[in-house]
Parts: C-alpha cells; structure tokens; sequence
C-alpha cells in the first residue's frame, strides 16, 4: 500500500484540510476520511493517527484499500460519484508526513560518503536532526537563503516509524516501521561547516523534501537492496544502493530507541551515497532554476525545482 496526505484543492483562501489516502494504480486517490467507517464515530482524528500500526484507523483502512484494489470498473466509478475516490489530478499531495514531530538524520552511513568527505567510517550513527519546518512535499521549491551560497543535495532512503518504539532490539526492528519513502536531505554546507555542528545548515525552510507516498513495508522486502539516484537537471550525481548501509535499518532504530522515544510519523533519514556536490571537483552547489530527482527503488520519485529566497 503506498500511503499519501492531501488536500482538495478549493480557493486560495480554503485550501482543504489535510486528509490521508492510499494510491489506487496510478490515477485514484483512495479517501480513507470517506471510506473508513470509525472515523465517522470519533469527535477529532489526528493526522498522524493513521501511521499508527496500533490504530484500528490503520487497520480498517488496509481492509478497504485492499476491497478497492480488487474492484472492478463499476464500483470505482460509483466510489468515484460520492468522491470516495478521487481522481489524483483533483488532489494536492503533500508530503507524506507534513508534521512529523521528529526529523532524525543519520550522517556518513555510506563507507564512499564518508571517504569522500574525508572522515572516518563512524563506529556507531552519527546523528543529527532537521526541525519539522524544513518538509516540504515533492513539486514544491527548495528556497535557497539569500546568504548562503553552497547548497548540496543528499539522496536518502528514509524510514517511517508505525508505532511507539523505545528499547526495540534490531531483531523486532520491522515490527516498529510502517514504510519507507524518499528524503532529500538538502544542506547549506556553508552553514554547516562555519557553525561547527550541522543543525542550522541542515534546518532551513523547505530544506526536507519529503515523499511522494509511504510506501508500505509489506511490498518492500528488503530495504538494504534498493537502488538509489540522484539526478541534478537530468544527470546523474548519485548512483548507489542501500546495500551499501554501514549501519542498517534495525541496527538504527535499535541505536535510537535506546534512548529516543519513537514515535508513529516519525522520520529516520539513514544517510547519502557518495556524489554529494560539495565533495565533487570542481564543487557543484545548487543554483535557482535547477531540478533535483531522487529516485528510490519502489518508492518513486521526488522531485523539487530550486529557487532563490525572495528579496
């Protein structure tokens, strides 16, 4: 099941209120707000409640999710007539999480990053974290700020927490995921590497992208063998695949729910090949009109264009 937020787009002063769906094929939203039929017994619903593998939300939504993916012509037409299914190009997809209360970042989890970088290969996660105000969804502008002049992209494979997870063993790691979905980890080096730490340079607006769907980890198998690129106006700057890992996927989740209460909605960004624009020679730095793809193996494609910070 591939998982998406969206609005319905109404006017500029009514955009909709942010709802949560599953991909049909590739042209239908299925509304899971319309379709699930608890929701209409509760006074409120949390956005982030329908991430939660504990959830009955979750489950009833699965259950009709996997009705429509069966159905034939006729049933989603009718779905299609009371708009529990919507046509995709009637939606604005957001980012799959537009909140997430965490943003945790894994630095040089790739051997090539870290060499390129010219850093030791860590013995345990080099972590950081990218405030919540840095997402922004696929299609929508990465904003370079008018002072920094070195802004590089980073290609990552990001996880998506399902459930409250603390003190997980790698060994139940996979019980705690929801999904994956794609992170551009998108950095003023300038920033970073003048402030002595990363969170600054790392955290500006729109500096998250995030998306375009979750996809779920019963049709991902193996998240340590899909391929991974990144393409900066059409060529390829990063071409890898996280079989490449230095520390995986449970090996993080069991690192930070050490300490780290997760949560459901919570992002894990494992790290970024080798290709980054900083290490290159001469460097590459984004520049306002570019058009950066990441592309992850099942998981789509996210794209942002680039523009400068308004004056």
């Amino acid at each position: 099941m591939k998982l998406l937020t969206f609005i319905e787009p109404k006017t500029n002063s009514d955009p909709g209120t942010p709802r949560v769906g599953a991909l049909l094929g590739t042209e239908y939203v299925l509304d899971f707000e319309r379709t699930v039929p608890d929701k209409g017994a509760r006074a409120s619903v949390n956005l982030l409640d329908w991430f939660d593998l504990d959830s009955s939300l979750l489950r009833q939504a699965r259950t009709v999710y996997e009705k429509f993916a069966k159905a034939g012509r006729s049933d989603i037409e009718a779905a299609l007539d009371d708009q529990r299914i919507l046509k995709i190009e009637q939606t604005r997809v957001l980012a799959p999480v537009p909140n997430p209360e965490k943003v945790i970042c894994i630095g040089l989890n790739y051997r090539d990053h870290a060499a390129e970088s010219k850093m030791p290969v860590p013995e345990r996660p080099v972590v950081f974290s990218k405030f919540s105000s840095s997402v922004i969804a696929s299609g929508d502008p990465v904003v370079l700020p008018a002072s920094s002049a070195q802004v590089d992209y980073e290609a990552e494979l990001a996880v998506v927490i399902g459930r409250h997870c603390k003190g997980v063993r790698a060994n139940r790691a996979f019980d705690y995921i929801l999904g994956y979905t794609i992170i551009n980890d998108v950095s003023a080096r300038d920033f970073q590497f003048a402030d002595g730490q990363w969170q600054r340079g790392k955290s500006c607006d729109t500096f998250a992208p995030l998306g375009p769907f979750i996809t779920t980890t019963d049709e991902v198998s193996d998240p340590h063998k899909l391929s991974i690129k990144m393409r900066l106006n059409g060529k390829t700057m990063q071409d890898s695949n996280t079989n490449q890992l230095i520390f995986g996927v449970p090996e993080l989740v069991e690192f930070l729910s050490e300490t780290i209460t997760l949560k459901p909605g919570d992002i894990i960004a494992t790290g970024t090949p080798p290709g980054v624009g900083f290490a290159r020679k001469p460097p590459v730095f984004l520049q306002p009109g570019d058009v950066m793809e990441v592309e992850i193996e099942k998981l789509g494609i996210l794209r942002n264009s680039v523009m400068l910070q308004p004056s």
